[in-house]
């Protein structure tokens, strides 16, 4: 039994010392990006033509929040734009919501979607129903929970035509309105600074292209040309799938910051939260189970097990040289996780520091979101978002390479 113990501490230490390691290059990783990641404001303008913008806001059940965005949009300093405002088949007030805006502001065009064919995904129909209204040279797709700084588009097509690149993605403060969100995103956003950073999208060498949801602006003939949100129909992780399109076919792509100038809200509840954790995992699961489960224990031995681990050998301590090296390399691989999460809640999401005391709670729940993902990915009802059930067995997902 000594023995068997021996050997299983050595084992928990040698897996904690590589997590440490990789928590090193992860936390190196972030600071850097944090860094040298270029700001939505900040870049060399030239003379540049104004086109028309349609800004297209897909909207379901959105009736707390529609109307801060709506009037952010209204205010924003650029003059030729419209906003194309569609009602996703919506359960609450959110379609009388945007009639009564259209009736009054003569830049929102109001489209009401048709019912939602069974093999489209909720918001890639929508967007597709704003796109056949929209009239512009260039499309700004957003979020109905996102809301503007008023020189948001001014700048963003200053940027584009400046640069001269075919899209542009802002990267928004993400808004925690609710506690399970503080504890959990810090945890789970540390990885997008690494496989989905804006040095890798902006670098021409990397395949990694990737828009946020709740910004992206695409010359119009770009987006016709890798076949608009029909070509991502099946793709609960549109915007990803959208990105990595216009990257791969060769059209020039930039990310930046501008966490000063817009916010959106990445869950607004536990629900929203459970949900869109299963919703990251339950597209690689399909694309490849293997490297899927894979993928789990590494986020598994990443983020949660070096707290168990910890509390086993402090529990458990004996004075043995395993014990005391399993237990320095776990309160090592415990305080970067800690370091990283800090890091990440207080430069990147911009909340208290406070809230990543609790990441083994975070850590958990990411976890256990992502194995739940996995369980019920090839369910009837493999994910629910904005009041929709959703079956992704039947189609083959490609918005996050694995």
């Amino acid at each position: 039994m000594y023995l068997i113990v021996e050997i299983i501490n050595y084992i928990f230490a040698a897996i904690l010392i590589g997590v440490s390691g990789a928590w090193i290059i992860l936390i190196k990783s972030m600071l850097i990006s944090f860094r040298d990641t270029p700001y939505l404001d900040k870049f060399n303008s030239k003379d540049h033509i104004n086109p028309k913008v349609s800004v297209i806001v897909p909207a379901r059940n959105e009736e707390k929040l529609i109307s801060k965005c709506l009037d952010s949009l209204l205010n924003q300093d650029y003059q030729n734009y419209e906003i194309v405002v569609i009602d996703d088949s919506s359960e609450d007030s959110t379609g009388q919501i945007i009639k009564k805006y259209a009736e009054k502001h003569s830049k929102i065009i109001h489209v009401s979607a048709r019912p939602k064919p069974e093999d489209w995904m909720g918001k890639n129909w929508a967007c597709m129903e704003g796109y056949k209204k929209a009239t512009g040279e260039l499309l700004l797709c957003t979020d109905s929970d996102t809301k503007y700084s008023q020189n948001v588009i001014s700048l963003a097509v200053a940027h584009l035509e400046s640069a001269k690149i075919d899209a542009l993605t802002v990267i928004p403060k993400m808004l925690c309105l609710d506690n399970w969100t503080k504890i959990t995103l810090p945890m789970l956003s540390t990885f997008l600074h690494t496989r989905f950073s804006a040095l890798r999208v902006n670098d021409p060498s990397k395949k990694t292209g990737y828009f946020f949801g709740s910004f992206f602006i695409i010359k119009k003939a770009v987006y016709e040309a890798i076949g608009t949100h029909e070509g991502v129909k099946h793709e609960i992780i549109e915007d990803g799938a959208l990105g990595k399109k216009v990257k791969e076919s060769g059209f020039k792509l930039k990310m930046v910051r501008g966490e000063h100038l817009l916010e959106a809200v990445w869950a607004s509840n536990w629900s929203t939260l459970w949900n869109g954790l299963k919703r990251l995992m339950v597209p690689l699961y399909l694309q490849n189970n293997t490297i899927a489960i894979g993928i789990f224990f590494a986020v598994l031995f990443l983020l949660f097990m070096p707290f168990p681990i910890l509390f086993y050998s402090v529990v458990f301590f004996n004075g043995t040289i395993s014990f005391t090296i399993l237990l320095i390399s776990s309160i090592l691989a415990c305080c970067l996780v800690y370091f990283a999460g800090i890091i990440d809640a207080t430069k990147g999401l911009q909340i208290k520091w406070i809230y990543s005391l609790l990441a083994p709670v975070g850590s958990f729940i990411v976890v256990a979101g992502f194995l739940m993902g996995m369980l019920q990915a090839k369910s009837k009802t493999a994910i629910s978002w904005r009041g929709r059930s959703y079956s992704m067995k039947e189609h083959v997902t490609n918005s996050i390479s694995v």
